[in-house]
């Protein structure tokens, strides 16, 4: 039986049931329906528009209802058009007319509404905490390879030596920022909508204030259209997915290369690798590449959803019922992703000696050579075209700069000395590189050690 039943005289098409249901997705969140119905509940009778036999009575049958989905003895049917109808079916069918005075003073739109902002607050909360997990692994990285060197790359060429605790300390700077979108979206939704009804409130005398407080918000809502036709908070949720997707991309994207017999910076430990079914030895990282592919399904969720919303007139339209399939897909494979790329990098082996001797070959210490000129005197102009020469003459020899002998080097230069090898050794071209940010070791443990107190500071502190 329809909750919107009575106005009509013929049951509804099989298609256009199957078409306008939304149990098969929507069940999701069973437990948050059955959440804001027991706080509905109570303020109603608190407001005296139930008595308090009918409170307990439903109190109770709801309560049961929630154990018994949770531990398999209630199964979620097919034959209702959507969670909110079972909840009231099944608590009717066991509790009598008391169950019927549930739907007392609001609406099903103001009822998804809140129902999906109370799954949303609770999925902000799970995507916080997996973020969390992945700064601490990324941090662990960092404290063991402050002295690793590797080249820096603009364009994909090897550019300035730096650390591979830098290069994953910018990763830590966006996976932060992720976090903190997540705690501004949580902080800007946590405002109750039920009470709002379909569109224009209630006569009823319903305490919002109360309901709100019960549920954890921070009060009710203040416009009853915009409340059941706001989708903002998940708009922003999906684009904040999206930015985290797109950051586990980039990172993957550089596992991918990092990975190849051509660069071989790292090693995929097995349990995160895949074979092939031809060739017996591919280790292929395919778990990095299926990261980087899902990316484009996060995408596409938040355009869907934005396209969706564009014409739609106030107040609630059916549309707004797309909303929810799209954005549980999107946090489940968020949550996936993020999760599968922390054990990934928590089990990868760094070969250090091989990124330094990149380093070395890639001629990035090339600036450091130029800069030790200019300290000699020479303008930094004139110091360019010296050491483009050297360079030219490297590459013809095949060797690197540190490998020239100080006869080659006064040879194109008179100014360079027997101190040029240290000015251009790895360890000096990073150390000196002490300003805050920089790769220096001095300014990579300050930088740490704030990393540090902040993941200390947000252990069970979050919301």
């Amino acid at each position: 039986m329809k909750l919107w039943g009575g106005r009509f005289t013929k049951e509804t098409n099989q298609l256009v049931h199957n078409f306008n249901e939304s149990l098969s997705f929507d069940q999701k969140f069973y437990r948050q329906d059955i959440q804001g119905s027991i706080a509905h509940v109570k303020m109603l009778a608190r407001q005296g528009i139930l008595s308090r036999e009918d409170e307990e009575a439903i109190i109770n049958g709801l309560s049961g209802i929630l154990d018994d989905i949770q531990e398999g003895r209630l199964a979620i049917g097919s034959g209702a058009e959507d969670i909110h109808s079972f909840v009231e079916e099944t608590l009717t069918q066991r509790i009598g007319e008391a169950g019927k005075r549930l739907h007392t003073g609001r609406s099903r739109n103001d009822q998804v509404a809140l129902d999906m902002k109370l799954y949303t607050r609770d999925q902000i909360l799970e995507l916080k905490e997996l973020l969390h997990q992945l700064l601490k692994e990324l941090l662990t990285i960092m404290e063991e390879h402050i002295d690793t060197f590797m080249p820096g790359f603009t364009h994909l060429q090897k550019a300035q030596p730096i650390t591979l605790a830098h290069h994953v300390g910018a990763y830590f700077e966006m996976f932060s920022r992720d976090k903190s979108r997540l705690h501004d979206i949580w902080e800007r939704m946590n405002y109750c909508p039920l009470g709002s009804g379909a569109l224009a409130g209630t006569t009823y005398n319903l305490d919002r204030a109360y309901t709100a407080e019960l549920l954890g918000f921070y009060g009710p809502t203040l416009n009853s259209m915009d409340s059941v036709a706001d989708r903002d908070y998940l708009l922003e949720l999906l684009s904040a997915m999206s930015i985290i997707a797109m950051h586990l991309s980039r990172f993957c994207e550089e596992i991918i290369i990092w990975n190849t017999n051509e660069y071989r910076f790292v090693e995929i430990d097995d349990s995160y690798s895949t074979g092939s079914s031809i060739m017996p030895q591919k280790k292929n990282p395919d778990i990095a590449e299926l990261i980087r592919g899902k990316t484009g399904r996060v995408y596409g969720a938040m355009i869907s959803l934005l396209t969706t919303m564009k014409g739609l007139p106030l107040a609630y339209n059916k549309d707004m019922q797309e909303d929810k399939e799209l954005t549980f897909d999107a946090i489940d494979t968020v949550k996936g992703c993020i999760q599968l790329f922390t054990g990934m990098i928590s089990t990868m082996t760094f070969r250090k000696d091989v990124m330094e001797r990149s380093a070395k070959n890639g001629f990035t210490n090339a600036t450091d050579a130029a800069d030790y000129l200019v300290k000699h005197g020479v303008p930094f102009r004139d110091a360019h075209g010296i050491v483009g020469r050297l360079v030219l003459f490297c590459l013809d020899k095949g060797i690197a700069l540190d490998d020239m002998t100080l006869e080659e080097f006064q040879a194109i230069s008179p100014v360079f000395q027997e101190d040029i090898y240290e000015a251009i050794s790895m360890k000096t071209c990073v150390e000196k590189r002490t300003t805050i940010g920089a790769p220096g070791q001095e300014a990579m443990k300050q930088v740490i050690q704030t990393y540090k107190k902040m993941l200390e500071e947000e252990t069970g502190n979050d919301k």
